[in-house]
């Protein structure tokens, strides 16, 4: 399948289907261990935050580099079955950002510690934990999103007729069973199946997306290279 002059482009599909649900996984398998529930994640956070704030940062990418590889699956799926296609990409893509919203608050939660101590940090969080936001709607697209996306494919048959393609279209799927909300470890064997799923599914997309075609121009090259100790810095002191 040639993926040419598509927006953002392979290479940005490519990379995020490979780099997406590896980043997951490496984000939950460094907080592997720990209580899957706020008060543990708190209190692993209280007694090792470089490795948590790793882990959750780890996370975080992976959901934003899900976008373009969920669109690239969409316009393969949108050939034959455009509206299959349209609601899937649509509700996985607002799960996505109710994820990163929270991570947000997952990342807020652990500078309370921080600047409280665990105790007072947990009290606020159970005391705030039910509160109303805007994105409680997006709850919904988080869990069916991946479900409308994998029948798509699979009734498009974007992963290929044989009985292969039927798998990863099921792997796919899975990832509706990932624990949604805020600071929730996702290490139980339920959630390391459906990020394992994600894998499986998507990877190999990412790798096919990647091979097939010319190779960047140099200055884009440069230009990702030079924008990774930029971040940095703009993380640092923005």
């Amino acid at each position: 399948m040639t993926m040419t002059r598509t927006i953002p482009g392979r290479w940005v599909e490519g990379a995020g289907a490979v780099l997406g649900p590896l980043l997951l996984l490496a984000g939950v398998l460094t907080r592997i261990g720990e209580d899957d529930f706020f008060p543990g994640q708190l209190a692993a956070y209280a007694t090792d935050p470089g490795r948590m704030a790793v882990s959750y940062g780890l996370f975080a990418a992976g959901v934003v580099l899900l976008w373009p590889a969920t669109t690239a699956l969409a316009r393969s799926i949108s050939v034959t079955h455009p509206g299959w296609a349209r609601w899937g990409v649509t509700l996985v893509v607002l799960g996505l950002f109710g994820r990163i919203f929270h991570a947000g608050v997952s990342h807020l939660a652990f500078q309370l510690v921080d600047e409280l101590g665990l105790k007072e940090a947990q009290r606020a969080v159970t005391d705030t934990y039910g509160a109303f936001h805007a994105f409680k709607a997006v709850n919904i697209c988080i869990m069916a999103g991946w479900i409308v996306l994998a029948i798509g494919a699979y009734r498009s048959r974007a992963f290929g007729p044989h009985a292969l393609g039927v798998v990863r279209c099921v792997a796919l799927a899975l990832g509706h069973a990932l624990p949604l909300g805020v600071l929730k470890g996702s290490s139980d064997p339920i959630s390391l199946v459906a990020l394992a799923g994600l894998a499986a599914a998507l990877v190999p997309l990412g790798v096919g997306m990647l091979k097939d075609g010319p190779a960047p121009r140099w200055w884009a090259a440069a230009l990702t290279i030079a924008l990774i100790p930029g971040a940095y810095v703009l993380g640092m002191y923005g």
